[in-house]
């Protein structure tokens, strides 16, 4: 995983409510494979372009979505990581 300079923003309450907010205007769905899922914990606030360090990006609710993880953690990750390499 590569090293991301914003990850303690992760902790904070104001992310905690932007992922909320997300996942509440998503209605709890996967924007990727239409799983409603009604335990929050299997659920993603997933940045759509990868922030790499951008506060504005980091920040910015039109950058994110709601995924359920085995969508963020698959497929997500692997376009990420392929995105990296070119």
């Amino acid at each position: 995983m590569a090293f991301n300079p914003l990850r303690h923003l992760y902790k904070t309450a104001e992310w905690r409510r932007l992922r909320w907010a997300t996942l509440v205007r998503d209605a709890f769905t996967c924007q990727r494979c239409g799983r409603i899922e009604g335990d929050s914990s299997k659920l993603v606030a997933d940045h759509r372009k990868p922030h790499r360090g951008d506060l504005v990006l980091f920040w910015d609710d039109t950058n994110i979505q709601c995924l359920c993880k085995p969508c963020h953690d698959g497929a997500k990750q692997r376009e990420e990581q392929a995105a990296a390499y070119r």
